[in-house]
């Protein structure tokens, strides 16, 4: 099997995987909003600003350092495990040891037993981040497609019944430990890695060397986006912080379907070719084609039906969230080649670039949420697109020194999903001076008719219009069309 043929299996793997996860929760997150209040979610979120740090920090890196070497033995997974439960055993104890202080701090006294809870799902994390590692390592994408699937089935159900139950931020705080049990005995079963404790000088500096870097070049990325999260919390409270997450994870979640999933196993691949820059170039720009093309019509046509789509999922209580969800919606439209761009670096070890624009980032962030709150979530809301393109900005510039390339290059990856996005938009706006009336009234009608005419415009330009680049993607959808007509033929005899 051919680097390509790998990088297609693995990707379609990892998203199944990560994409049925994630439609999972839009799933039982619907019903979630529809049980429970935005205050609520928005006390999760508060929480996750300490955990998510903890997170980072008890990671080092160094699964990802696993991931990259070269050669990486049984040894190497054990000293990585060891250093990793070690760091995890510290961290349970601080976040016991720092939970008052939380609590006075967002005066809110639920905070300490809220975060009791998510400190005991740390003693559990080595064994599933080794784990996961050795599959990402062996290219078993499939075993860790099963594994995330299966635990977002579980703690679905769990934490909708506990919701119904009436146990409200307990249902969210209860469902993540649940979640580090499961997926902790999935990965027992399907990973044959048994690991032991060890230490070794040699081995332990071989990967703390580049997960340090990983590490603070996560945690700032960590802070660049929690900082929104930790002035609306402070300032705003635990419900505007509810709604604006609700509406960011919304515009967000085009590419957190397809772009995780990709990154993980773009990065192996750039990893396996870090010396041929000519080859890391073409992967580069056909991630920054495929992702692009993939994911603007559903960012396109949230643009367009944020506010019913919101109205009709989540309720009235969450309207409030659809004008910031537009917003981040026309953001997100960068990430598409942010995230390959960060890969890269990643993959030729150039982290401290990364961490320089990281820094820049999360300043600019910072400075434009206390300035946009002014005009509310509208404000934050643009402030997180301000942070999202000064960072694209820079590391395009990083990547374009490191594997000398034009400016041209990347126009022609993303011609193509800008043109067809451009017939996207106008067969929409068309539609919309029609039917605008249906958005408040009935707005399933509204989303029936723009999603399904969307679509029809999208998908069909994408298969007849002659574009190069995409002539290979093209041949494959109409293989598997032409596949499943003649299927459709067979049965209807």
């Amino acid at each position: 099997m051919t680097l390509g043929q790998r990088i297609r299996s693995g990707v379609a793997w990892v998203m199944f995987g990560e994409t049925g996860s994630h439609v999972l929760q839009f799933l039982f997150g619907i019903a979630l909003a529809r049980l429970l209040v935005p205050a609520d979610f928005g006390m999760i979120a508060t929480i996750q600003i300490l955990t998510g740090i903890a997170g980072i920090v008890s990671s080092g890196g160094m699964g990802q350092s696993l991931i990259r070497a070269r050669e990486a033995s049984k040894e190497d997974f054990d000293v990585v495990f060891t250093l990793q439960f070690g760091v995890c055993l510290l961290i349970c104890a601080a976040i016991f040891a720092i939970a008052p202080w939380f609590a006075r701090f967002f005066e809110n006294p639920l905070y300490v037993p809220l975060l009791g809870i998510s400190a005991l799902s740390f003693l559990l994390r080595p064994f599933a981040v080794v784990r996961s590692a050795w599959l990402t390592r062996e290219m078993r994408f499939k075993g860790a497609a099963t594994a995330n699937l299966g635990t977002s089935v579980v703690i679905g159900f769990a934490s909708v019944g506990m919701a119904f139950g009436g146990m409200g931020v307990w249902s969210l705080s209860l469902s993540g430990l649940l979640a580090a049990l499961t997926i902790n005995l999935l990965l027992y079963r399907l990973c044959p890695l048994r690991l032991n404790l060890r230490l070794d000088a040699s081995t332990m500096r071989r990967h703390v060397t580049f997960g340090f870097n990983l590490t603070v070049l996560d945690l700032i990325s960590h802070f660049r986006m929690q900082i929104f999260n930790l002035i609306l919390s402070k300032l705003a409270g635990p419900a505007a912080l509810g709604l604006f997450n609700k509406g960011e994870s919304l515009a967000r979640m085009p590419n957190r379907l397809i772009t995780p999933a990709t990154g993980k196993v773009v990065f192996r691949a750039l990893s396996s070719v870090s010396d041929d820059l000519d080859q890391s170039k073409y992967i580069l720009y056909r991630t920054i084609t495929l992702l692009s093309v993939y994911i603007y019509p559903f960012l396109v046509i949230l643009i367009w039906v944020a506010e019913p789509l919101i109205l009709f999922l989540y309720g009235e209580k969450w309207l409030a969230a659809a004008a910031p969800a537009r917003i981040i919606a026309i953001g997100s439209l960068i990430l598409p080649a942010l995230r390959p761009c960060s890969v890269l670096l990643q993959a030729q070890n150039r982290l401290r670039q990364e961490i320089v624009v990281s820094v820049i980032a999360l300043v600019v962030g910072a400075a434009g949420c206390f300035v946009g709150l002014r005009w509310g979530l509208v404000g934050v809301a643009w402030s997180v697109v301000l942070s999202q393109a000064l960072s694209f900005a820079l590391l395009y510039a990083f990547a374009y020194r490191t594997i000398s390339t034009r400016l041209s290059e990347l126009g022609q990856a993303l011609a193509p999903a800008l043109i067809l996005s451009a017939l996207l938009w106008i067969s929409l706006a068309a539609l919309h001076w029609f039917i605008a009336e249906l958005a408040q009234r009935t707005p399933f009608a509204y989303l029936a008719a723009m999603g399904a005419v969307g679509g029809a415009v999208y998908g069909g330009a994408f298969l007849f219009l002659p574009m190069k680049t995409l002539e290979g993607e093209v041949a494959r959808w109409r293989a598997r069309l032409s596949a499943a007509r003649r299927k459709a033929k067979f049965w209807s005899h």
